[in-house]
C-alpha cells in the first residue's frame, strides 16, 4: 500500500538549484505524493521557476527563516508522512519507494533520517569531499544517531505537528539538531537508513568549502556550549573531527616550541600525534579511498588533516566568543519557544502567507 507522502521544501533565493530539485522529485518512481515549496520571501527568479511545476507554492511575505518555512509547509501538508529536504537536494528515483517500505504502518514517535549520496551532483574535489564526509559521519551510528538532518528527514505528520516543530527563534542553522534533541528527550526514537539518499548540489570551491566549515562550526559550538555537549560524538561534529583539529593545533604548538626552544623532543612527538590521528580517522579515510580514486583519497586525507582544521578551529573560537556574548535573555527565548509539552496552534494562512495550488 502506497502511503501519501508530503515533500516539504523551503526555498530562499535558490533559483540555481530549485528547478533541478523539483525535476528530481517529480521523476520519482513513486506516485502517491505531493510537493510543497515554501518560499521565504525570495527576491530572485526562483518563484517563477517553482510555478512551472505542479507543486503547492506557499509564499511568506516577510523573511522568516528556514524553520518557519518548514513549519508552514508541514502545517499545510496532507500526507501521512512528511519528507523534509532542501532546495539544493535531488531525490533519487527510488527514494520515496524506500521511505514507503520502511516507514511503519501506524504513526509512531519515530524519526527516520537519510543522508547524501557519496558522490554529489557536481564533481569538483571539494564537493565530493564534503559529500563523502557527510555521508560517512551521518551513517556511522545509523542505529543510534545523535540527530537527524533536515536534508532528508522523514516523520509522521501527526507526530511532527504534536512535537512543536522546528524552533523559529534560534540560530540560523542546526534547527534540525535542536529539534532532534528535543524529541529524543521527550522519548522519541531516531534512526538513519543509509539507503534513503538525496544528491546534494554543493558547487564548492576551496573558499566555499572553508567558509562552510567555519560557519557551521561557529553555530554548532554556540549551540553545543549551551547544551553542554561540546565533546559529544554527534554526526558531522564527530569525535574523529575533534581529534583531527586537536592534533593539528597540538602539532602547530610543538613546531612553534621547537622553533623557539630548539629542543628536538618537540619534533619527536609529532609522528605519534600524526599516526594517532590516522588510526582514529582510518574508517573515514577508507571511505575516501572507496570513492574509486586513490588520488582523490590522498588529496582528501591531506585536505582533512592539513587544511580543514583551520576553519573548524577558527569557527570553534568564534562560537565560544559569540556564546559568551549572547545575553541570557536571548537564550531564554530559545528555551521557551515551542516547548514539547505545548501543542502549537495550527498555522493559519494570513496576510503574510500566500498559497498557490498546483497548476
Amino acid at each position: 500500500m502506497e502511503k501519501f507522502i508530503s515533500i516539504v521544501i523551503p526555498n530562499y533565493n535558490n533559483e540555481g538549484t530549485i528547478g533541478q530539485c523539483l525535476e528530481a522529485a517529480f521523476a520519482s518512481d513513486y506516485t502517491n505524493f505531493e510537493v510543497i515549496v515554501v518560499d521565504d520571501h525570495s527576491d530572485d527568479g526562483s518563484v517563477e521557476i517553482i510555478r512551472t511545476f505542479p507543486c503547492k507554492l506557499i509564499s511568506v511575505q516577510k523573511r522568516s527563516g528556514t524553520s518557519k518555512a518548514r513549519n508552514v509547509g508541514a502545517q499545510n501538508s496532507r500526507g501521512e508522512i512528511i519528507f523534509f529536504t532542501d532546495a539544493d537536494c535531488l531525490l533519487q528515483k527510488n527514494t520515496l519507494s524506500i521511505v514507503n517500505n520502511i516507514f511503519p504502518e501506524v504513526d509512531t514517535d519515530l524519526i527516520i533520517g537519510g543522508t547524501y549520496t557519496r558522490i554529489p551532483y557536481d564533481d569538483s574535489f571539494y564537493s565530493i569531499f564534503q559529500s563523502e564526509f557527510v555521508n560517512y559521519f551521518e551513517t556511522k551510528s545509523a542505529a543510534h544517531p545523535d540527530y537527524i538532518a533536515a536534508h532528508a528527514m522523514i516523520i509522521g505528520s501527526a507526530y511532527f505537528k504534536e512535537s512543536g516543530g522546528f524552533p523559529e527563534i534560534f540560530l540560523p542553522i542546526i534547527e534540525d539538531v535542536e529539534f532532534s534533541h528535543r524529541v529524543k528527550k521527550a522519548g522519541g526514537k531516531l534512526i538513519i537508513h543509509p539507503s534513503i539518499q538525496v544528491q546534494h548540489i554543493f558547487g564548492f570551491s576551496l573558499v566555499r568549502s572553508l567558509r562552510n566549515a567555519f560557519r557551521k562550526t561557529t553555530y554548532w559550538t554556540m549551540y553545543s556550549l549551551k547544551n553542554n555537549d561540546l565533546l559529544t560524538d554527534s554526526g558531522c561534529a564527530s569525535k574523529e573531527l575533534k581529534v583531527d583539529v586537536i592534533s593539528f593545533v597540538t602539532s602547530l604548538f610543538l613546531i612553534a616550541s621547537w622553533i623557539l626552544l630548539r629542543k628536538p623532543v618537540f619534533l619527536y612527538i609529532l609522528p605519534v600525534i600524526f599516526f594517532s590521528n590516522i588510526i582514529i580517522n582510518r574508517k573515514l579515510f577508507k571511505a575516501f579511498y572507496e570513492s574509486g580514486s586513490s588520488l582523490f583519497a590522498l588529496k582528501a586525507v591531506l585536505y582533512y588533516m592539513m587544511i580543514y582544521p583551520v576553519p573548524v578551529g577558527l569557527g570553534t573560537i568564534t562560537g565560544v566568543a559569540k556564546h559568551f556574548r549572547s545575553s541570557k535573555e536571548s537564550w531564554t527565548k530559545v528555551k521557551e519557544h515551542n516547548p514539547y509539552n505545548k501543542k502549537p496552534a495550527p498555522c493559519q494562512l494570513s496576510s503574510t502567507v500566500n498559497e498557490e495550488e498546483p497548476g
